[in-house]
Parts: structure tokens; sequence; C-alpha cells
């Protein structure tokens, strides 16, 4: 399941347009090819998504779902990804202004809404409430088989959360398959679900299915594609993160690709945590995903590097500084292009 091609799309995104929360409906903003005729965000209304956010789409922002109505949405996405995946108090009223106005339901939080007696008592024939992280059946243990697919399987990983997995990795597909290569997204979280419908919800998966999950995923379709950009979760640098080593273990990758933004020092959420030198992020991951031998060599084939706070010339200026510090290619493949990330993995 993915968002509808075909149907008209509102995003509910309080506080999270110019708030720290925004990932899910700024991402889809980005990259969806459904039609989003509205954004709901009371603290930005009437004001300019591209001059706010960056990204070149002419949507309207409003106060409320009655304000939104006038476009005739058919579809509510919840666009916020807040820590815990709770949904806040001032969301209820609108989920359910929604619901009474005739739009299905999208969720991509751990609060599952489908089964809630008072929202379901509000459809009507027609309308769904599609709780996206949901643990798929038949799981089992990862037993390291993705290792013996032909394919490259390029993983995402982070120096921190939140700073451009899965953007880089949807950019990378893009740029393989313009060049004819057999390239496939595999989503690994709620918003990449919610753009390209094949994968998993992976911090919906109990921990011990967690790598078996990943495996399955990355054996259903390795046999059919020549690379595989796999989206990466979290940070082996994060205190809080389980999600990036059962990735690297389920997925087998012949190539991460490491992202930073720069000028970060510090964990984001604990700043009493320090992000190594590159070099030494880079070596730790290297380490990890090679099991010290044991899963072969994996490299660090480059850095994508998230330079948003920066402006175009700071930009290219700090990704030499990197490609200086690293000896590894680099560029911010959301503001510029992908291809010499593609070109290292291809060529290795």
């Amino acid at each position: 399941m993915r968002l509808p091609l075909n149907k008209k799309i509102a995003i509910l995104l309080h506080e999270g347009l110019t708030g720290s929360q925004g990932k899910t409906g700024l991402s889809i903003l980005r990259y969806s090819e459904s039609p989003i005729v509205a954004v709901i965000d009371k603290e930005s209304e009437g004001k300019s998504l591209a001059n706010i956010t960056g990204i070149k789409r002419d949507v309207p922002i409003v106060a409320s779902i009655a304000a939104a109505l006038q476009y005739q949405p058919e579809v509510l996405v919840i666009g916020i990804a807040p820590k815990g995946g709770m949904i806040p108090d001032n969301y209820w009223a609108d989920i359910k202004d929604a619901l009474k106005g005739g739009m299905s339901l999208v969720n991509g939080l751990h609060v599952h809404l489908a089964n809630i007696p008072d929202l379901k008592a509000l459809l009507k024939p027609g309308q769904i409430i599609w709780d996206v992280r949901k643990e798929p059946g038949n799981l089992d243990i990862a037993a390291g088989l993705a290792k013996n697919l032909p394919c490259r399987r390029v993983l995402t990983v982070g120096t921190d959360m939140a700073i451009g997995k899965m953007s880089t990795s949807l950019e990378l597909h893009w740029a393989a398959k313009s060049r004819g290569w057999k390239s496939k997204f595999l989503a690994t979280g709620q918003t990449g679900l919610m753009l390209e419908g094949d994968g998993i919800a992976l911090d919906a998966v109990r921990v011990d299915f967690a790598a078996g999950a990943v495996e399955q995923l990355v054996m259903r379709f390795g046999k059919h594609y020549d690379i595989l950009q796999i989206e990466g979760q979290g940070s082996l640098l994060h205190p809080g993160s389980t999600a990036t080593l059962p990735l690297i273990r389920g997925s087998q990758p012949t190539h991460l690709i490491l992202l930073h933004q720069f000028g970060q020092t510090h964990n984001r959420n604990n700043p009493y945590i320090p992000i190594p030198s590159l070099p030494e992020v880079i070596k730790m991951y290297e380490i990890v995903a090679s099991g010290a031998g044991a899963f072969g060599q994996v490299p660090v084939a480059g850095v994508a590097l998230n330079t948003r706070k920066l402006d175009e010339n700071a930009a290219k200026e700090a990704i030499a500084q990197i490609t200086s510090e690293t000896g590894l290619p680099c560029t911010d493949p959301v503001r510029f292009d992908a291809g010499i990330l593609l070109d290292a993995v291809m060529q290795s």
C-alpha cells in the first residue's frame, strides 16, 4: 500500500513546518507524486510553502480542516514524527473533523487509530484508516542470507537520526534509474512506505525479528534488481536507536553511504554525547558492518552531507572540506546531485 496517486491529499502539520517534528509531511511534500492540495498548520497559515521550506511546490497553508475542505481533499495524512510516535492532544479534533468531512486517514504514528471505536463510528463507505506502523507477518530470525545475493545493496547510515537517510536513498534510486540500472528503493519507515509502498515499518517489529524482517524484504527483491537502495534508520551513535544494527545484519550491505549534518558536533537530543570525527565514524561503521571480518568487507562509499542550514556557496565549501577530511566522494544529494555517490557505489 502507498499514498494514492489519484486522490487529493491534505497534510496535517500543526507546528511541523517550522518545528522539528515535520519530517513525514515535509518528505511527502518533497517527494510524493500524489496531488497535495492543502497543508494544515495554524502557525503558518497563509504563508508561502516555498519560502518556509525551500520545497518548490505551490500548496496553500490553512489553519484547520474546515478551511482545507474548500480544496476537496480525499485523504488526510498525519505529517509529524514526534518523539515516541504519539499523537499530540491538539490533533484529535482535526482527525475527527477530517473523518466527518469524508476523508480517509493515513497515520504513521505508533498509536493505531483504525480500531478506536469513536473513530470507526465516523467512517462512511469508502473511507479507510491506514495505520502504517504494523509488524509484517511470518517473521523469522535472520540468517545472513542476503550476503549471497548478486545485487549491490546500499544502506544509508548516519551520525544522528533525522538527517536525510531516506531522502538520500531516494535520490540514489532515481539517479540509478535515470542511468538505466534496475534499482529498487526499499522503505523501512512510515514515510518511505507512504511514498513507495514496498517495505516494512521497522520500528514496529519486535527486536528479535527486526533483522529477519529486513532479510525477508531484501531477499524478496534482491534477485530481480541490479541495486537495492535500503532506507536507513537511526544511528549507531544515538543511545536510543535500535534500528541501525538490524538493518546492517538483515540487508548484508555491499556499500554504506554516511549521512551527516554539516557543523553538528553532538547528538541533537542528547547534547552530552559528542559526534566523533567523520573518519572515526566511518571506521566504526565499516568494522560493525563487516563484523570484524565475519561478513566480509563493507566500505563506506561516500558521504551525503546535509547542508540545509547553509547558503549555496557555503554548502559547496563544506562539501569540499568533508571530501578532504574523509578522502571520500561527498555531496548534498538533495540540494545538488547524487551522481558522485552513485558512481562510487557502481565502480567498486
